[in-house]
């Protein structure tokens, strides 16, 4: 085989191992990759059913129930056109409020409510930690 031959045969074969791992290396983003979908988009089906996904909306005024002493919580989340009703167990973030824009991930359980296994609160670009808008804020 001629010094040419090999060195061709060398690049092919470099070029394959490398395009081989771009497409696991793609292929395993695109599994990882957690939507985030309205409540509008899930009532109308757009949601996968087989694995975890993100629902993000504003949590309704008066939905928010939690027993004293429980972990467990119960809201409501909608877009202003759907709502999805939402459980979830475990400390919730400290800027989760009412009427507050949120982010749950989590399943839908038989009953069609959304099982959250995590609460993310989002806050808006003003958004100043209670501490530092206590020293910034005058006091008379």
């Amino acid at each position: 085989m001629l010094p040419r031959h090999r060195r061709f045969l060398g690049i092919c074969c470099v070029l394959i191992i490398v395009g081989l791992a771009s497409f696991l290396i793609l292929k395993s983003f695109q599994d990882n990759l957690l939507y985030y979908l309205t409540p509008s988009d899930v009532i109308a089906g757009k949601a996968p059913e087989d694995r975890e996904f993100r629902i993000g909306g504003l949590v309704v005024v008066g939905s928010f129930y939690r027993e004293e002493g429980s972990l467990t919580s119960q809201f409501t989340l909608t877009d202003g056109a759907a709502t999805v009703n939402v459980n979830y167990r475990g400390i919730l973030p400290d800027l989760f409020r009412e009427g507050q824009g949120i982010i749950v991930r989590g399943l839908f359980n038989k009953s069609r409510v959304f099982i959250a296994s995590e609460v993310l609160a989002k806050h808006d670009e003003n958004y100043m930690p209670p501490e530092i808008h206590a020293l910034s804020t005058p006091t008379e």
